[in-house]
Formats: C-alpha cells, sequence, structure tokens
C-alpha cells in the first residue's frame, strides 16, 4: 500500500477532507523523521517504536576488484513492532 492508498483510506473511514488528511499524515511523517534524525526515539502504545539504530564498522567485499573495503560505522531509522502488534500478527496468520 502507498502513501496515496493510505490517504484515500483514512479519508473514506472517518470523512475527512482528503487534503486534511493528507497534511496530518505528512506532517506526522516529518515529525518522525525529524524526532529520529536528532536521536530521539518515538513510542506509540500497542503499534511499536521508532528508532535511530547504529551499524557497527565492518568489512565487505569488492568482488569486481577482489578487494576488501571497510564500510565505517553508520545510523539508520529502525522500527520495531510492540508485542501487542506482534501478537495480533500471529493471531491473524
Amino acid at each position: 500500500m502507498q502513501k496515496n492508498e493510505v490517504i484515500h483510506k483514512i479519508q473514506l473511514e472517518t470523512g475527512i477532507a482528503k487534503k486534511d488528511v493528507a497534511l496530518v499524515v505528512e506532517s506526522f511523517l516529518l515529525t518522525v523523521k525529524n524526532t529520529i534524525m536528532q536521536g530521539e526515539d518515538i513510542y506509540i502504545r500497542g503499534f511499536g517504536s521508532f528508532e535511530k539504530k547504529k551499524i557497527p564498522p565492518k568489512i565487505a567485499r569488492n568482488f569486481k576488484d577482489n578487494t576488501a573495503i571497510v564500510l565505517a560505522s553508520r545510523y539508520v531509522p529502525s522500527f520495531k513492532p510492540s508485542k501487542l502488534f506482534i501478537k495480533k500478527m500471529q493471531d491473524v496468520s
């Protein structure tokens, strides 16, 4: 499901104008991005947490030149579903 489909589905379920739903969804996503980039985690009870995760440095291989490359440590965004969310997913399967 793409973002525009999410916006459309929320609009149908709530009856709120599509442009207002789009504004709220965009604002939510921007808030999540900015908060994680600042190093703060976001926890939504019953859904999960968004966090900034540090990936340690590692050695990779360039197969074309057959050389080793050292990849520096870096940060990536991460989502961890809550236990309740995981349980509900298992109940559906």
